[in-house]
């Protein structure tokens, strides 16, 4: 007899509390990436927003910058969520605070891991005695412009949670990386991980949608605020470094420089230098 995969339908759906998020739910043992198959169904107004695909193992994951995401089998919390807000394309940006959010506080409640945000998009877990941040979660936003291209007519949110990945399998990667297993020392349930991830998603958007920012909580998990940091943006040949000092509404760094200028970066690899 085979037995039933954690993160079946039938178990998933059994566990889930949303109203209408992981409604449908699908699951694939194995895929090329996950959030280039949902690309093709955002195309199929079929497949309404809260539409999520998980699979046990991508053979071509990928994070923000093309970047590979790599996890072994049945090791992770894999999969990407459908949404149609119909916002503003700047408040896409919101898409991902409250994706991590929700991975953060689910994080908490299901393991009892104190996690963080690590701007632009990482969840990380303070590892050692040192405390030194290590990355735990990566989160990706596809978006799909209405046709006067001043909206967001789909967006697909992409997350990558290590959960019972071993020390020895875990990546190699600029910033270091850790899962829920190396970090609690013991291997954590990713059915009950998921629909507590999906309930704390669903939430947080309903409140967007109502008009409420998520900005200030997402800013107050975010670790890389009053620190010196060093700002490496794409297609630039030089880097910026200099105190971060916030963030404004739709998510991006506020970084003065030695001289006192204040830059407004809206993307890029950040490194911490210390207080």
């Amino acid at each position: 007899m085979v037995n039933e995969p954690e993160l079946s339908e039938a178990a998933v759906r059994a566990e889930l509390t949303t109203a209408w998020l992981g409604r449908p739910y699908r699951y694939v043992a194995s895929i090329d990436s996950t959030n280039e198959q949902m690309k093709a169904w955002a195309a199929d107004p079929a497949w309404p927003s809260g539409t999520v695909l998980l699979a046990d193992f991508q053979s071509a994951g990928r994070g923000r910058l093309d970047r590979r995401w790599d996890a072994p089998p049945d090791t992770a919390l894999l999969f990407s969520v459908l949404l149609r807000p119909g916002w503003p394309v700047n408040q896409g940006a919101w898409l991902t605070m409250l994706a991590g959010l929700a991975v953060v506080e689910a994080i908490e409640a299901i393991t009892g891991l104190p996690a963080q945000l690590k701007w632009p998009n990482d969840v990380v877990l303070a590892s050692g005695e040192t405390g030194e941040w290590h990355k735990v979660c990566g989160l990706l936003l596809d978006a799909t412009l209405a046709p006067a291209g001043d909206r967001l007519e789909s967006a697909i949110v992409g997350i990558g949670l290590n959960v019972n990945i071993p020390a020895t399998a875990l990546p190699v990667a600029a910033t270091p990386a850790t899962s829920l297993l190396v970090a609690g020392g013991r291997p954590v349930s990713r059915r009950a991980l998921l629909p507590a991830l999906l309930e704390r998603l669903e939430r947080h958007y309903e409140a967007a949608v109502a008009g409420h920012s998520p900005v200030g909580a997402w800013a107050a998990r975010l670790i890389t605020l009053d620190r010196h940091v060093v700002v490496t943006s794409i297609g630039q040949s030089s880097s910026l470094t200099g105190v971060a000092e916030g963030v404004d509404e739709w998510g991006q760094l506020l970084v003065r420089d030695a001289t006192g200028a204040l830059h407004t970066v809206a993307a890029g690899d950040v490194t911490l230098r210390g207080r």
